[in-house]
């Protein structure tokens, strides 16, 4: 996935083990090939290893950072117990970067017949060093690509396969979030009340982020809206979850948030949809309910 062979000391790498034996354990780097390095037995833990079957298990995927690197013996020695929780996360997000790249390198190689290292030649490892990371100058070309690729010389076909697969993986898909709320109102304004305090929350809508607000079964109502910044549309639907108990507690009502602002994925949109159509059937009139006239 880069353009070192081998990896540089100190350096955090994604290892898959392969075997484990009495020395430690042997494993691949998937980044670099899955060229063969080795986790020594002192290197697994910071604590006594009972059972080194029990820390470590082939086939698991692991964190690891390079210790030494002995190019023209192949020998590269890894450590596990020396990488904090940070590290780890920030490894990991670092390879799901690369790998995306590589799977769109790979699909523009294929589809265009063009050895993968020559495109990596071209333009795919001066991306690295020029933004940090050639996914962020990815996704910096979904909106501006000819001020990233204008300077590289790449073959019409190649480049407007490029493009589409870019566009097509890296396009920011909206996300659904939702919270689920009882809203009563026993006063004088009864319903006028639940109305108002619920209108006045769909009315901090925006123009990016539209709010929707179902009825379940009474009291319980369904807030959602869909973004592309999960931050910004989770605080979006608490502050209309603010505006909701606002209005409704001057008008004599309460507001019970039973799940707060969250993401939802298609699993929970079918639950609510279900859930809604079952109670929708039960409120339907079924044929043959009126009583039959006695004798």
């Amino acid at each position: 996935m880069y353009e070192n062979r081998y990896p540089g000391v100190e350096e955090l790498v994604l290892v898959q083990v392969k075997n484990v034996a009495q020395m430690g354990a042997y494993v691949s780097l998937l980044e670099y090939g899955e060229i063969e390095g080795m986790i020594l037995l002192s290197e697994l833990s910071r604590r006594r290893i009972r059972s080194i079957n029990k820390l470590i298990r082939v086939g698991r995927v692991e964190v690891v950072i390079v210790l030494r690197v002995d190019e023209e013996k192949g020998y590269i020695d890894l450590s596990k117990r020396r990488v904090s929780p940070e590290e780890i996360a920030a490894a990991e997000d670092k390879y799901n970067k690369s790998k995306a790249v590589h799977s769109i390198m790979r699909h523009v190689s294929e589809t265009c017949k063009i050895p993968m290292i020559d495109l990596y030649t071209l333009f795919g490892w001066d991306l690295y060093k020029r933004f940090g990371h050639a996914h962020d100058a990815f996704t910096m070309i979904v909106t501006d690509a000819d001020a990233i690729l204008n300077q590289y010389d790449i073959p019409e076909k190649a480049k407007a396969v490029l493009l589409k697969t870019i566009r097509r993986k890296l396009t920011p898909q909206p996300i659904k979030i939702r919270a689920d709320l009882e809203v009563t109102c026993f006063g004088y304004e009864g319903i006028d009340a639940i109305k108002a305090a619920l209108r006045a929350a769909e009315g901090m809508s925006t123009d990016e982020m539209g709010i929707k607000i179902n009825l379940i079964a009474p009291p319980l109502y369904v807030m959602m809206t869909t973004s592309l910044n999960k931050e910004a549309g989770i605080q979006l639907l608490t502050d209309a979850c603010d505006k909701v108990r606002e209005v409704i507690t001057k008008m004599g009502g309460a507001l019970n948030i039973k799940e707060a602002a969250r993401t939802v994925n298609e699993k929970d949109d079918k639950h609510l949809a279900d859930l809604m159509a079952n109670l929708e059937k039960q409120n339907q009139e079924v044929a043959g309910d009126e009583g039959e006239l006695d004798d």
